[in-house]
């Protein structure tokens, strides 16, 4: 995997995959919501409020996972100094805070008729406000470290110290529902059962698999951008010093 760290190599595959990506996550994700929406049956206990799983249930998988996901790239951006790896650490967070604000909405929105009200302290809907906060506080010191020293992201420690320390908050949103007796139901998919009905269980992970797509999708688009304002500055550089 090393070899694919050279920006410019990195940057010739990422014009391939980022359309088709986000192309055919954009595709795979309509078709999950189709059949969630339109053709999966409803709960027996929920009712047709049940459809929400299909954007909640993905958009709460990619928080954690676009987290954890941040939290490996700041590790290596710590450990090898590799401006990639910090690229991909602040187009991952943007995106991640989104899909676990997308998580916090619809679970609200799901709970209000299972549970009468639109929020509780449940322990899961903490943990998921409190990957928020980390989300935030991620791109706040990203923010102001890319200004401090000149929009180098490699020269920054705050931020993936941050993304490191805040991994500790991904098992408490995992394990909560076991630890706590809360009003979040427990799992529904592990890794050898599944409690939901097959003709609920495929559009959801169709609709996983298409948001996984799109998210990967952004995320290239993001670290493009990303290396395309880097070079743009350093090429500033090189033409003020030459004409200075």
């Amino acid at each position: 995997m090393h070899r694919f760290a050279n920006p410019t190599r990195f940057l010739r595959w990422a014009r391939v995959l980022t359309p088709a990506l986000t192309l055919a996550g954009l595709a795979t994700t309509a078709v999950g919501l189709w059949l969630g929406l339109f053709a999966s049956p409803p709960d027996y206990q929920q009712g047709e409020s049940v459809r929400i799983m299909y954007v909640h249930v993905p958009a709460a998988w990619l928080a954690s996972g676009g987290y954890f996901g941040m939290a490996v790239a700041s590790a290596v951006a710590l450990v090898w100094r590799h401006p990639l790896a910090a690229i991909a650490a602040r187009a991952i967070a943007p995106v991640g805070a989104l899909f676990t604000a997308i998580c916090l909405v619809t679970g609200s929105l799901w709970g209000k008729p299972t549970w009468g009200t639109y929020w509780v302290w449940d322990a899961r809907l903490t943990s998921m406000l409190v990957l928020l906060f980390l989300y935030l506080g991620y791109l706040g010191l990203a923010a102001a470290e890319d200004e401090r020293h000149g929009g180098d992201p490699a020269q920054g420690r705050a931020a993936a110290i941050l993304a490191l320390v805040g991994v500790v908050n991904l098992p408490i949103i995992k394990f909560s529902v076991e630890w706590w007796n809360t009003l979040h139901q427990g799992p529904s998919i592990t890794l050898t059962k599944s409690t939901i009905d097959p003709a609920m269980l495929r559009p959801l992970l169709i609709s996983l698999a298409g948001f996984t797509l799109v998210f990967a999708g952004v995320v290239l688009m993001r670290m493009r951008a990303a290396l395309a304002r880097t070079r743009t500055a350093a090429r500033g550089r090189r033409l003020a010093e030459a004409y200075a």
